[in-house]
């Protein structure tokens, strides 16, 4: 007889709640009155087995107080499994999973009877469907590893990766399953086996590792997957292996790539306003992510800062190369070379994108293709390379094609999808509008640049004072070239005038502000005026213009027009210069043997503030030395500690013996960059000083006979100077400038000659400040000629004003004969 405490006996299974070795067993005879009962009958129920041996199974029922077995009429007895509720011996009722076995003859009772808890019965049930459906139905890929971390064994979804039977692969480690296959995870092992014994050793879980590769199954599709891996254990804590969760999510992979891609393209493509850097970041961004190699075309147009025309192309073929680039560094795909002319025939892939706008994808590129018949060249390379996939977009931005975008794979065994074309197109969108961009500002900046070169001095003019060099550099970003100025300009009297300025902002409007500011310069400079009064009077200037410009833009920026100015005249017979600076970092002199100086000027508002005064300050200009006015570009350029700047200007103006295009050489390679970020203008000036036996001065006696003796120092002394041949201009000229002086000025009188390479000036001072006017004597009239006659003779006149009167200058051009006479 089979008892229940031996049926019970066996060790825990973690099995059906219903196993013979976990249940409540319950032996029953043919009346259905209980023969065996179980200590987990015991657990389950709260009787003990004294008190239910040999009464009827009935009388557990809720639903049965009688001493019968009815309710178990119900129950199959060949061990399926049903449900009743039965009281528990302290009352209350517990509902019961039952299974019921109709035992031979020979066992000695007739009934096996088996009871558990419904609910864990239930719970069991879940987790057997839940392991059934991992193994059968589930679309996760279950791998599991032995110790040996060899496959033990695999669900279905699993075994869709490996083709054939599935026995062949027991025993084969994983890279075996997916040969050349690599983990994109960072922090991770680069070898899935290695990391799978990490976990086997450490028992620590992985989850959603990223793997890449291919599978038996389907060897030509690169396949992703989010791995996980745990360990696996026995009841008794050995270790069994390791579980491999696999899904694939190649799909959300690309997506992810793509959305990345289109985020990096935001922010690389377009990051300057350089037109072949933006076709550059462009085909950076599509080598190698999407296609092995990449041309990029454009109009000419468009590459010339011009309006492209699709039509003009379509007749003149004017397509030239941007840029090109591949998976290969010797660029074996390229038939034209950057800049070079692109001639697609009619019927091509890009002939077609150009002319319709809309993209052309040969998912498989067949070498039948007619346009591919028609160029033997691209023909034979692409066969020779392999290129077995080809689209061509366009770069399209305000509804117009500036040039296409061909991308190749040969290297890559997948071709182009439709998905690949749509990331292209949104990606060449992008770029076209950055491309377009970036001609407008080529086009603007081209413009201003050319407004800024017309606007300045071309040439240095050739002057007795000065001898000047000097650098502009209009800024390479994208706020376009600014309003910086030079100028040097000839003064009476040997002197030289020497200008820098600066206007605020970039562009064609801080372009045109510096070209009327010059203009005006140039006119202040004509009427000899003294620096603080000339940027006195610019000041007011710079005022009006602003208000100008605030009532033409009441509401935008480009009404903000200010400059900063430093002007200086140089007087080569007195040897000293005077300057005075608007808000203008001051002049450097380079001596021969001492450090550079700073002068020390007072620095004035900046042009257009006004309210305060302009001061002059005299400089004492040492034979042999250089000057040196900038903008403030030069001094911040490379630093913007401005001391570090006049340090660096100092270190590069060493030496000043040096001529002067190596100068400006030096302080162009020490202190810009190669991109400056803001414009930069400086001239550099070494001072000619006249030697004294080159000018000559008397002061006059205030009487109507010092005309006669003026003439008479003037021939004599010209005759010292080898200049007889200008000797009856100069007397003239001398004559009426004394007689004017006496008749309508007041003393003292002065005279001066000066001798220039080119030029003899003749000065007369006075003590009056009248302006003197030329004018047309009528006929009878006996004076009103002096001043005609001193402009028939001479090659310039005027006037210039000094603090205790006037000087009245002419100047004669001197021969070829006397110039070479000259020996300052």
């Amino acid at each position: 007889m089979v008892t229940a405490s031996a049926l019970a006996t066996g060790a825990d299974d973690r099995g059906d709640p219903l196993g013979v070795t976990r249940a409540a067993v319950v032996t029953l005879d043919d009346r259905k009155w209980v023969t065996g009962w179980s200590p987990q009958a015991e657990q389950l129920l709260g009787y003990h087995a004294k008190e239910v041996l040999g009464q009827p199974i009935g009388a557990l029922s809720t639903q049965a107080e009688g001493a019968n077995g009815d309710w178990l009429g119900s129950q199959p007895a060949h061990g399926m499994p049903g449900c009743v509720v039965l009281r528990h011996r302290s009352g209350h009722s517990l509902r019961t999973a039952v299974s019921l076995y109709r035992l031979p003859a020979a066992a000695g009772t007739a009934y096996l009877l088996l009871l558990a808890d419904a609910e864990e019965h239930a719970e069991w049930q879940l987790r057997q469907a839940l392991l059934d459906g991992l193994a059968a139905e589930s679309p996760i890929a279950l791998t599991i590893y032995g110790p040996d971390l060899r496959v033990a064994w695999a669900n279905a979804a699993a075994r869709k990766e490996l083709p054939g039977e599935f026995t062949q692969y027991l025993g084969r480690s994983e890279g075996d399953l997916y040969p050349g296959s690599q983990v994109l995870s960072a922090g991770h092992p680069s070898s899935v086996t290695q990391l799978m014994s990490e976990v086997l050793a450490s028992g620590q879980s992985v989850v959603d590792l990223r793997y890449r590769g291919r599978t038996l199954a389907d060897p030509d599709r690169e396949h992703v997957w989010s791995l996980s891996y745990y360990r696996l254990q026995d009841a008794a804590g050995r270790t069994l292996g390791v579980c491999e969760e696999s899904v694939d999510v190649t799909d959300l992979y690309r997506a992810q790539h793509r959305l990345t891609l289109l985020n990096k393209a935001a922010a690389l493509i377009g990051s300057t306003l350089d037109l072949d850097r933006t076709a550059q970041e462009f085909a950076g961004i599509l080598v190698p992510e999407i296609a092995d190699f990449i041309a990029v075309d454009l109009i000419g147009a468009v590459l010339d800062g011009r309006e492209p025309d699709t039509r003009s192309v379509a007749r003149t073929g004017d397509m030239r190369r941007a840029v090109h680039r591949s998976v290969r560094e010797d660029l074996p795909e390229v038939i034209v070379p950057p800049g070079g002319t692109v001639g697609y025939a009619e019927g091509s892939p890009q002939w077609r994108c150009l002319a319709s706008g809309q993209p052309v994808l040969n998912a498989v590129l067949a070498p039948s293709s007619p346009w591919l018949v028609e160029d033997s060249v691209r023909s034979t390379r692409m066969r020779e390379l392999g290129i077995h996939s080809h689209m061509v977009v366009p770069l399209r931005a305000r509804d117009v094609t500036m040039g296409v975008a061909t991308l190749m794979r040969w290297r890559s065994p997948e071709p182009f999808t439709p998905e690949d074309l749509l990331l292209a197109e949104e990606l060449a969108a992008r770029a076209a509008v950055c491309i377009d961009n970036a001609r407008r500002f080529a086009r603007e900046r081209h413009s201003a640049l050319m407004l800024q070169r017309s606007l300045l001095p071309h040439e240095m003019p050739a002057h007795a004072a000065v001898e000047a060099a000097y650098r502009y550099l209009p800024a390479d970003t994208e706020a376009g070239v600014g309003g910086d100025w030079f100028d040097v300009l000839p003064l009476a009297c040997a002197r030289v005038g020497l200008v820098v300025g600066d206007v605020v902002g970039h562009g064609l409007h801080a372009a045109a502000t510096m070209g009327r500011l010059r203009t005006a310069v140039h006119t202040l400079a004509d009427l000899d005026l003294p620096p603080d009064e000339l940027l006195a009077h610019l000041d007011d200037l710079v005022q009006r213009l602003a208000e100008e410009a605030e009532r033409a833009h009441p509401f935008g920026t480009k009404g903000v027009v200010g400059a900063t100015c430093l002007y200086g005249i140089y007087d080569s017979v007195a040897r000293r210069a005077t300057f005075a600076s608007a808000g203008h970092p001051p002049p450097a002199i380079a001596h021969m043997n001492k450090p550079v100086e700073f002068c020390d000027i007072p620095t004035g508002p900046p042009l257009g503030v006004g309210g305060m005064p302009f001061e002059s300050v005299e400089v004492d200009i040492p034979d042999d030395c250089v000057l040196a006015l900038y903008t403030d570009g030069l001094i911040t350029a490379s630093e913007s500690d401005t001391d570090i700047g006049l340090a660096r200007l100092s270190f590069a103006l060493a030496h000043p013996d040096r001529p002067l295009e190596e100068i400006t050489g030096t302080l162009e390679r020490i202190l810009l960059p190669d991109h400056p970020p803001d414009d930069v203008a400086f001239l550099v000036a070494r001072p000619r000083p006249l030697p004294a036996d080159c000018v000559a001065s008397w002061r006059l006696a205030f009487e109507p006979e010092t005309a006669g003796r003026a003439r008479a120092l003037t021939s004599e002394r010209l005759a010292q100077w080898r200049l007889e041949d200008l000797a009856f201009s100069a007397e003239l000229i001398v004559s009426e400038l004394v007689t004017n002086a006496i008749r309508h000025a007041r003393g003292p009188v002065s005279l001066r000659l000066i001798r220039t390479e080119n030029r003899l000036i003749c000065a007369v001072s006075d003590g009056s400040s009248t302006s003197p006017h030329m004018r047309r004597a009528k006929a009878g009239e006996e004076g009103g000629r002096g001043l005609f006659l001193v402009a028939q003779f001479a090659a310039r006149w005027g006037t210039r004003y000094t603090t205790d009167g006037k000087v009245i200058w002419a100047e004669l051009p001197a021969s070829a004969a006397e110039t070479a006479n000259f020996r300052p």
